[in-house]
């Protein structure tokens, strides 16, 4: 079980950027997939990206080059960074440790954070 806690989150203006941390108790060391995704109110919970042990990353389309997700194995960290920031990502942003990296995310996740708030205005 991997322990998983976000910070970074806060209230930026649109056109802004942030950087998301996720720390992970151990942070996983082969066969991991970490990931980000998000969930506005009254919103289903939308997948942003992955990375996988070996630093291949995917990511949702939608995103259109605007977040990148990266990792710091020495700081057991997962980050998020956050670019060119528009109101419709006002969300909460949850990280989560899976398996096996795959198109569309991360199979077989079995923990997640607790969430951090992201507030754009415009």
């Amino acid at each position: 079980q991997v322990q998983l806690v976000e910070s970074g989150g806060g209230s930026v203006q649109a056109g802004g950027s942030l950087r998301l941390s996720c720390a992970a108790s151990p942070y996983p060391v082969r066969n991991y997939c970490l990931t980000w995704f998000r969930q506005a109110p009254g919103k289903e919970r939308e997948w942003l990206a992955g990375i996988n042990a070996n630093g291949v990353t995917v990511y949702a389309d939608s995103l259109k080059g605007r977040f990148t997700i990266s990792e710091d194995k020495a700081k057991s960290t997962l980050y998020l960074e956050l670019n060119s920031l528009k109101p419709d990502d006002t969300a909460k942003y949850y990280c989560a440790a899976g398996k096996v990296l795959v198109v569309g995310g991360c199979a077989r996740i079995n923990d997640w954070g607790q969430g951090t708030q992201v507030t754009v205005s415009s």
